[in-house]
């Protein structure tokens, strides 16, 4: 059973803001960027446990192909996911949001 999926406004606005940064620097690497993001969380609302946790209640999923991470928290019939992550931030950053 795949799980509802819902993002927090900061995970939203990183997603959108990274994907706009890569749309920028060559015609249609944002679409790259999106489609494997949305690859990614598709992934973990199938099967959410497979996934470590990395802080807290808080799984961690690293997106191929780019620097990035997806960070959510699996409950009974979805998934929220708190953080669309470049790699090089401060992890405290999305931590402060579990």
């Amino acid at each position: 059973m795949t799980l509802t999926v819902v993002f927090r406004r900061a995970a939203r606005r990183e997603f959108d803001e990274a994907a706009l940064w890569y749309e920028e620097r060559r015609f249609g690497l944002g679409a790259e960027f999106t489609s494997e993001i949305n690859r990614s969380v598709t992934m973990a609302a199938s099967n959410p446990q497979t996934f470590p946790i990395m802080y807290r209640d808080t799984r961690c999923l690293r997106v191929r192909r780019f620097p990035y991470s997806v960070f959510f928290r699996a409950e009974a019939k979805r998934i929220v996911v708190l953080a669309v992550f470049h790699a090089r931030r401060d992890p405290a950053i999305w931590q402060q949001r579990t």
